[in-house]
């Protein structure tokens, strides 16, 4: 069984990685001179190393990107999307394999979240960008709030079951269907999976290859429509996507583990503060719009 959800993961990535080099070929001589491959490359091992290890990828990439002024807010969802792809496929080979999850569990929750990310993209994609900025803010609020609540320990706690049934498993593909659709909005799954889990009395562990392996499932879904749509910074992208995937292999192999709870107290204050610049930014579009 593993093996089948693993050779369809494969071969999603490989639809994804052709229209992906494809895309990138096609446009080589026009890449954004906005952006620097150094700087992204940087942003793409540091946020996917971490992202391994339980942290959560796109909030962080989204504080740096926008910190360090490599793209443009309009195409944050798309970027973080198609650049986060292979790095987290390759985190979810990984967890699928070590970690148990009863398999109807595990295939209900990634098919429902492959299939929201499907619909979600055909519409975020096409979004003006004062909604995407809002929508980032209030992603990043919501995000910040979840880190939070986690550290401040009011998140269930969870059990020991591997699998679910019956009603929590009809509420685990459902919610996971929504969080699949709101992740092409830029909003990081890890965080809201991972209180999913634990709130159906699941095991701690199990969080990873459900988390992990949905994020892998719908984002070469999504990230394809990004790219067929041009909707997405392909320098950036490619560089994350590059060195990102380096990040992964050191965290799962080398490191392991480290104690993480000042990063993510830092990581928290970075979201909510990127946040706040969303919100703001969202202020001066309107203002514009209005004088205009």
């Amino acid at each position: 069984m593993i093996t089948g959800i693993l050779g369809v993961l494969g071969l999603l990535t490989a639809w994804f990685s052709v229209e992906f080099a494809k895309d990138l070929s096609k446009n080589k001589a026009s890449l954004e001179g906005e952006t620097s491959f150094a700087a992204s490359s940087a942003i793409g091992f540091t946020t996917n190393f971490f992202d391994t290890l339980g942290i959560g990828s796109f909030a962080p990439t989204t504080a740096l990107l926008k910190g360090f002024k490599q793209i443009q807010d309009r195409v944050i969802p798309g970027t973080l999307n198609v650049s986060c792809t292979i790095p987290v496929v390759a985190e979810a080979f990984i967890f699928i394999t070590v970690i148990e999850v009863e398999p109807i569990t595990l295939i209900g929750m990634l098919a429902a979240a492959t299939i929201g990310a499907w619909l979600g993209a055909g519409i975020v994609s096409n979004l003006p960008e004062k909604k995407i900025q809002m929508g980032m803010a209030i992603a990043l609020f919501v995000t910040a709030f979840l880190m939070f609540s986690g550290m401040m320990g009011w998140m269930p706690g969870g059990g020991d079951a591997i699998g679910l049934t019956g009603i929590k498993l009809i509420v685990a593909v459902a919610a996971n269907f929504i969080l699949g659709a709101l992740m092409t909005l830029g909003i990081g799954m890890y965080a809201p999976c991972m209180a999913l889990v634990y709130f159906l009395g699941m095991s701690p562990t199990v969080a990873f290859p459900i988390m992990m392996g949905s994020c892998a499932f719908l984002m070469p879904v999504a990230s394809v429509k990004f790219v067929r749509e041009g909707s997405y910074n392909r320098k950036a992208s490619l560089a994350i996507s590059v060195f990102g995937l380096v990040g992964v292999f050191i965290a799962a192999y080398i490191v392991k583990a480290l104690p993480l709870d000042i990063l993510r107290w830092l990581v928290i204050a970075v979201i909510l503060y990127t946040s706040m610049t969303m919100f703001k930014s969202v202020g001066k579009s309107a203002a514009a719009a209005k004088n205009n």
